[in-house]
């Protein structure tokens, strides 16, 4: 399945928009139609070359967001298809930890990704 996105190839210089392939959703990950996502310092870092990640591959940017879920891995069991989330995906967490957020009750935020998502339903 292909999506778009903004892609980072080289430090200072601007993302390019394109046609990205991606795997169908499995175990804990959720695929969402965004609607609307954030460009934050993180992603700014990267750009200018002073992230911490390795920059010699392509990177799509980007960590939160808001959509709504088109399809999920066999062992999601808080969301499905057409509920509306928010999401942040916050770094590699060891299997059955939450986040801050996903701790603090709030919400109705559960881990929905392999990478720790926290995906929060919003109203419809």
């Amino acid at each position: 399945m292909d999506m778009q996105a903004a892609v980072f190839r080289k430090v200072n210089e601007p993302l390019t928009v394109e046609s990205v392939e991606i795997d169908k959703p499995w175990g804990r990950e959720v695929l969402v139609r965004t609607a609307a996502t954030g460009v934050c310092h993180s992603d700014l870092h990267v750009v200018d070359g002073v992230g911490r990640f390795p920059l010699d591959k392509p990177i799509v940017l980007g960590h939160e967001g808001a959509g709504v879920v088109e399809a999920v891995g066999a062992e999601v069991t808080t969301v499905q298809p057409g509920d509306h989330v928010v999401a942040c995906l916050s770094g590699r967490r060891r299997r059955g930890s939450r986040s801050r957020v996903c701790r603090s009750g709030s919400s109705s935020a559960s881990r929905a990704t392999r990478s720790g998502c926290c995906s929060t339903r919003t109203p419809s």
